[in-house]
């Protein structure tokens, strides 16, 4: 059961001299993802058992980790790894189904964007409602209100409604106001990657700062530099399940392999490539490449831009659902992959029987080589595939600078006297 207790302190295992500030125990975590869900009250009328079939997605699923008092301690994982469900369940917004955690201090979670904001206040009002709603009395967020605007940067868009405020804009506010609570434990998910460069940079200044400070955090992000630039141990987790803890490096090191040659999405365990068609609830019926004019090709020049095109067939009814390209070389390593949900938000509600043709466009960069498409569908909130063609098509990209390199990234030197 989740609980927030200040019990008799023990140390941490696997960081000497520093007490257990978050204690995971076995925990577990699962959603029911409905194949179809209801949007007006018509609809659950009309159609009553519609919604009774569902696909279980076990998040987190026996994780036991224990965090020192005073540790930086990343957690790491591709997309669906379970990484922010588990800040979420440490945080109490999810409930867990089975195991125990324990926290033990004053805790600040930074995990999703906008939680917590009233879209429809200023900012001016959001800053004081938050800070009160972090733990801070109304006199002490009115004495940090002006370091909270300082940091986040935004003096000119104090009367401006949130509404109006860019994703950016959001994440600098929201962290603004988490940092002043100066709570013991700080819950921080890879949203601030929605930041700008410099931003960021005051950012890890602040990361520093609560470092010298005693202060305890939890990580997340895909940024492996970061892990091993402020993370005195981390964890990796794949589907759910922890695949190691340890010292950054290393644990960097095993996220970098699991990256090598993996698809955007991936197999489902019981998905073969001998299912029946009608098994599946939607088909990839052919994928290939097209130069500018929209015509299919075996090759390109480099620099030309390029498109991958995938045609799918609807088996049934099928609402959002997140189309994915993973483009791999000739040694099997992926250098591309994309998804609808990274670039596009949701696809729509497509009915049974229907034929779609999903085209990515991008700029080829590529090094000269044989590169293969494997496109991808899978439900939204997923990591499997329901769909997935390995390697079904494939280009030859030729010309360009010969570096070694297997992109070649737009860029500048600059030479001055030291």
């Amino acid at each position: 059961m989740t609980t927030t207790v200040a019990t008799p302190p023990r140390a941490a295992a696997g960081f000497s001299g520093s007490l257990a500030a978050v204690e995971v125990r076995h925990v577990h975590k699962a959603f029911k993802l409905p194949h179809q869900q209801y949007h007006t009250l018509k609809e659950r009328v009309l159609h009553p058992f519609r919604s009774r079939t569902f696909d279980l997605l076990r998040a987190v699923n026996d994780v036991s980790v224990e965090i020192g008092k005073g540790e930086f301690f990343g957690i790491v994982g591709r997309n669906g790894s379970g990484k922010s469900t588990l800040l979420k369940c440490i945080a109490g917004i999810y409930g867990i189904d089975s195991g125990d955690l324990v926290v033990r201090g004053r805790l600040s979670p930074f995990i999703e964007l906008g939680v917590g904001f009233n879209l429809d206040l200023t900012a001016r009002d959001n800053v004081i409602i938050n800070a009160i709603m972090l733990g801070l009395t109304r006199k002490q967020a009115r004495e940090r209100f002006d370091r909270i605007i300082d940091f986040a940067g935004l003096h000119d868009f104090l009367d401006l409604k949130l509404k109006n405020y860019s994703s950016g804009m959001l994440v600098r506010l929201a962290f603004s106001v988490a940092i002043q609570v100066e709570a013991e434990i700080l819950l921080i998910d890879e949203v601030l990657a929605v930041g700008d460069a410099n931003f960021q940079r005051k950012c890890f200044d602040e990361f520093e700062r609560l470092k010298r400070a005693g202060r305890t955090i939890l990580f997340v992000t895909h940024d492996m530099s970061a892990v091993e630039r402020f993370c005195n141990r981390a964890m990796l987790l794949e589907k759910g399940n922890l695949v190691t803890i340890g010292e950054p490096g290393e644990v960097a090191r095993q996220y970098n392999m699991l990256n090598i040659g993996q698809t955007v999405h991936q197999r489902s365990p019981d998905q073969s490539a001998g299912d029946a068609v009608l098994a599946r609830p939607v088909e990839i019926l052919d994928a290939w490449f097209e130069d500018p004019s929209g015509e299919r090709v075996a090759s390109l020049p480099y620099g030309a831009p390029c498109r991958v095109c995938m045609e799918v067939l609807f088996n049934e009814p099928f609402e959002n659902p997140i189309f994915g390209a993973t483009l791999r070389n000739q040694i099997g390593g992926t250098v591309f992959a994309t998804t609808t949900d990274v670039r596009h938000g949701p696809t729509g509600i497509f009915p049974a029987g229907q034929h779609t043709v999903v085209k990515l466009s991008f700029d080829n960069c590529l090094a000269a080589s044989r590169y293969t498409l494997t496109p991808s569908i899978a439900r939204p909130g997923y990591a499997d595939a329901v769909e997935l063609r390995e390697d079904l098509a494939a280009v030859v990209i030729y010309g360009g600078p010969v570096t070694g390199g297997v992109a070649h990234l737009s860029h500048t030197f600059e030479i001055a006297d030291a």
